[in-house]
């Protein structure tokens, strides 16, 4: 794989590339970091935790044909367009190891990549298939750091639900957690889960109950007595 790569903006200022979401369109400069000489990128996987996208980045680029998966066994994804983005001399060129990939592929008249054939409708449900398969095994969630003690750990999907359920104090939801944790020295495997829990106990969005130290099933403190429980630990009281 070279060490220099270069972007053509007549591609990446494209309106199609644009109405792709931020998260796909990193995917996909990520993807020309990675690929060999000739744009094939045998490790989308890792490019993809890397990155944090999911599969339906992947599908993304690949429906809207700026990747190309030649064959459906093997995972390896080509930048349709590499060699409008880069020009390499032949004489410093390193060859692709997938030439049975390269053999499926023809070129257009503006030098893009284009498949010799295009797939019958079994073969893309069976190339959808590859994709959450291959792609998303393993796949580990990424989760994003919130509060003021920067311990509440939500994706960013989880972000968006609260958005949605809490839309007007989603962000004092999660201080309160935060500020839960750091005293308490408690974490949790799911804090989306723990926000929803809590504004059940509040009894249909009353904000005046907030879990006690000891036990969060427990008989629960008012916020004024909570405030004054924390000030003291904060105090070493």
């Amino acid at each position: 794989m070279g060490k220099r790569r270069m972007v053509c903006t007549d591609i990446t200022r494209s309106d199609a590339f644009l109405e792709l979401s931020a998260t796909t369109r990193l995917l996909y400069y990520d993807l020309l970091q990675e690929a060999d000489d000739e744009g094939f990128v045998d490790n989308p996987k890792t490019v993809m935790r890397m990155t944090g996208a999911s599969v339906d980045d992947i599908r993304s680029l690949i429906a809207k044909k700026f990747v190309i998966l030649p064959d459906e066994t093997k995972g390896v994804v080509v930048i349709k367009h590499w060699f409008i983005h880069n020009y390499i001399r032949r004489d410093r060129m390193v060859e692709t190891n997938y030439k049975d990939l390269r053999a499926l592929l023809d070129f257009d008249e503006n030098g893009s990549y284009t498949m010799t054939c295009q797939p019958s409708d079994n073969q893309m449900s069976a190339q959808d298939k590859l994709i959450q398969d291959k792609l998303s095994k393993d796949k580990k969630i990424m989760r994003h750091k919130y509060g003021q003690y920067t311990n509440v750990l939500l994706s960013d999907e989880d972000l968006e639900k609260l958005k949605t359920e809490f839309p007007n104090d989603y962000k004092e939801r999660i201080e309160r957690v935060s500020e839960y944790c750091a005293s308490t020295g408690k974490s949790y495997k799911n804090y989306l889960a723990t926000i929803r829990n809590w504004a059940k106990k509040e009894g249909g969005g009353r904000r005046d109950i907030i879990p006690t130290y000891e036990e969060d099933t427990n008989p629960q403190y008012d916020e004024d007595r909570f405030n004054e429980i924390m000030k003291k630990r904060r105090q070493g009281e």
